[in-house]
C-alpha cells in the first residue's frame, strides 16, 4: 500500500544501466586509470590499472552511483556509491546513469537498497554467489514520491541514519584499536599502572594453573545430554569473553564422563582455530578441542584471558602442523608467559574490562541505530510516514 498520489515506477524508466568491460590480466598495468572490481566495491584499495584507449561511459567518477550486477550476497551484491577516485568500470558492475527529471539519486540508493533483498531472491546462481540480468533488473518496480522536495527529504533522512551508523563504526573501530594498543603495552609489562613496580615472572602454563584436555560423552547415550550444564565446543566461542550458556548441555551424569571444569577456567582452542578464548563462569566442560587451563589461587582467569587473547601468534607457532593445525596438551603445558602479581593481574584485567564494557555498549547502540534504520527505510520508501 502507498499513498495515492506516489507513482509506481519501473528502474528503467528512471535510470540507464551502463555494463563495465572485462579487461583482461594481460591489459593490466602498474599506472593509468584503475579499473573499479568487484573488491574494490568492498573497500579493498588494490587496484589493477589501464593505460589503453577506452569508451568514455566506462569513465566512473567519485560519486557515481554503481549496481553490483554479479556478486555476493549481502556484501558485494547491490548499490555502492563509489567514493572515487576516477577510475573505470570492470565487467560484472552496472553504471547508473540517473534520469534527474525522473527521480532524485539520493532517494534511488536508498530504494535500491531496500530493493536487493528482493532481487537477491529473483537472482540466479549458488547460495551465496547471485547474479541478475539488465532485463530482469529494468523491470523491478519501486514506488516514487510526487516531488522531488519529498523524494530529497527522504534521501536526507536515511542518510543522516546511515551517517549516525558509519560514525559508530568507526568510533567501535577506533575503540579497538585502542584496546590493542593497550594490551601490546599493559600485558608485556612495557608500560606498567600507577602504584606498580617489581619484575614480572616467567611462568610455563602448567605453573600457572592444571591445563586440561575436554571431551565428548557418548553422542548416543540420551541421558547425558539435555541438562543444564554448559559443554563447550570452538563454535561457543566467538568475540564475548564469559561463557554462562552453551549450544549444547550435558547432564550430571554426562559431566561424569569427562573432565570437570571448575568456575572460571579459561578456555583456549588448540585445533583448527587456534587461540580462540574464552571464560567459563560456570561448573562445566568442554570438548577434546579445546585445553583449558584452573588457574592457580595466585593468578587472575581475567587477565589470563586477555593474556592468552594476545598471544594467538605465539600459540599459532608453537602449533604442530598436520592436516590441521593443533597444539597438544604437552606443548600448551610447556610455553612460556610472563606474568606480574595477583593485584598487577586484576587491575590490568580491570582495564581491559572496562574497555569491553564501553565497546559492548557502542556495539548496542549500532544494533539499534541499523534496527531503526530499516524500519526508517520501510516507513518512508514505501509512503506509511511521509515528510512533508
Amino acid at each position: 500500500m502507498i499513498p495515492e498520489d506516489w507513482e509506481v515506477k519501473t528502474i528503467d524508466a528512471v535510470c540507464k544501466l551502463i555494463n563495465g568491460r572485462g579487461f583482461k590480466p594481460f591489459e593490466w598495468k602498474d599506472s593509468g586509470l584503475p579499473i573499479i572490481r568487484i573488491q574494490n566495491l568492498n573497500g579493498s584499495d588494490e587496484f589493477n590499472f589501464y593505460q589503453g584507449t577506452y569508451d568514455k561511459k566506462l569513465e566512473v567518477e567519485p560519486k557515481q552511483l554503481l549496481f553490483a550486477w554479479s556478486g555476493s550476497r549481502g556484501t558485494s551484491f547491490g548499490p555502492h556509491l563509489w567514493p572515487g577516485p576516477l577510475g573505470l568500470l570492470n565487467y560484472h558492475t552496472w553504471k547508473v546513469q540517473i534520469i534527474e527529471s525522473e527521480v532524485d539519486k539520493g532517494f534511488f540508493l536508498h530504494t535500491l537498497r531496500q530493493l536487493t533483498g528482493f532481487i537477491e531472491g529473483k537472482a540466479h546462481g549458488a547460495a551465496a554467489l547471485v547474479h541478475t540480468q539488465k532485463w530482469e533488473m529494468e523491470s523491478f518496480q519501486f514506488p516514487l514520491p510526487p516531488t522531488k522536495v519529498e523524494q530529497e527529504a527522504i534521501a536526507e533522512a536515511l542518510s543522516d541514519a546511515d551517517a549516525l551508523i558509519e560514525s559508530l563504526d568507526q568510533l567501535i573501530a577506533k575503540k579497538r584499536h585502542v584496546k590493542q594498543g593497550a594490551m601490546q603495552e599493559l600485558l608485556t609489562g612495557r608500560k606498567r599502572l600507577p602504584g606498580f613496580s617489581g619484575e614480572w615472572e616467567v611462568k610455563k602454563v602448567r605453573e600457572i594453573g592444571e591445563v586440561i584436555t575436554g571431551g565428548t560423552p557418548p553422542t548416543q547415550v540420551k541421558e547425558y545430554w539435555l541438562g543444564t550444564i554448559p559443554w563447550v565446543t570452538p563454535t561457543d566461542i566467538d568475540q564475548t569473553k564469559d561463557i554462562f550458556l552453551t549450544e549444547r548441555q550435558l547432564t550430571p551424569k554426562g559431566l561424569e564422563t569427562i573432565r570437570e571444569l571448575p568456575p572460571n577456567s579459561v578456555l583456549v582452542t588448540c585445533i583448527a582455530s587456534i587461540g580462540k578464548n574464552a571464560v567459563l563462569k560456570f561448573k562445566g566442560g568442554c570438548n577434546q578441542q579445546i585445553n583449558a587451563v584452573v588457574p592457580n589461587h595466585a593468578k587472575s582467569a581475567d587477565f589470563l584471558y586477555y593474556l592468552f587473547e594476545s598471544s594467538k601468534q605465539y600459540l599459532l607457532n608453537n602449533a604442530g602442523i598436520t592436516a590441521t593445525s593443533i597444539i597438544s596438551k604437552k606443548a600448551f603445558s610447556e610455553l612460556d608467559f610472563r606474568l606480574p602479581q595477583l593485584d598487577e593481574q586484576t587491575a590490568i584485567a580491570t582495564v581491559f574490562s572496562d574497555m569491553d564494557a564501553e565497546i559492548a555498549a557502542l556495539e548496542a547502540r549500532l544494533d539499534k541505530a541499523r534496527q531503526i534504520k530499516q524500519g526508517m527505510m520501510h516507513n518512508l520508501l514505501t509512503g506509511k510516514i511521509r515528510l512533508v
